[in-house]
């Protein structure tokens, strides 16, 4: 069994329909273990006058890193993203695999921990809710710490608890 901590994301439509089909689809793969508030973020990274939603969950799975990331490019299609040549764009549902264990992967298409979450508060912030004292694999560091040094300026707004399924919250 695996551990992945994932950031789900959504600017396009009904944002929160979004993250609850996402969560929902994530069940089906592997136990949800813990999972953060509702953060309204800006966007990162472009330009848009779209704020994002975002929340952090936990899961175990029996996946390996890969399997993970195929059901979860599957997921992302199935809630109506489509593939752009542009990495940072409008989306309906976005899916990171943030950390895996405390696996170390680089590769072409996988890489984790996610190369970029140290920048991003939008990251960070559901990160540390969730799991604070997680120990960043490379850098050695907590995900409090890692927060605490986070230079990224842009919004990150508490919006709820999700009540994702119609159950209570963990």
């Amino acid at each position: 069994m695996g551990t992945a901590y994932l950031l789900l994301g959504s600017n396009l439509g009904n944002k929160e329909d979004n993250l609850n089909f996402a969560f929902k689809s994530l069940k089906k793969i592997g136990e949800i273990k813990k999972y953060s508030a509702i953060y309204e973020t800006e966007p990162w990274g472009f330009s848009d006058s779209r704020n994002f939603f975002n929340m952090a969950v936990c899961i175990e799975t029996s996946l390996n890193p890969y399997e993970l990331l195929n059901e979860i490019l599957k997921i992302e299609i199935l809630a109506g993203r489509k593939k752009q040549s542009n990495q940072w764009v409008a989306r309906e549902i976005d899916i990171d695999i943030i950390f895996y264990n405390d696996s170390i992967i680089n590769e072409k298409h996988l890489i984790i921990p996610h190369p970029q979450l140290i920048f991003r508060k939008f990251v960070l912030v559901p990160l540390n809710e969730i799991t604070p004292d997680f120990i960043h694999p490379v850098l050695g560091k907590s995900i409090c710490k890692l927060l605490t040094e986070c230079t990224d300026k842009s919004k990150v707004d508490y919006m709820h608890i999700p009540v994702i399924n119609s159950i209570i919250p963990i």
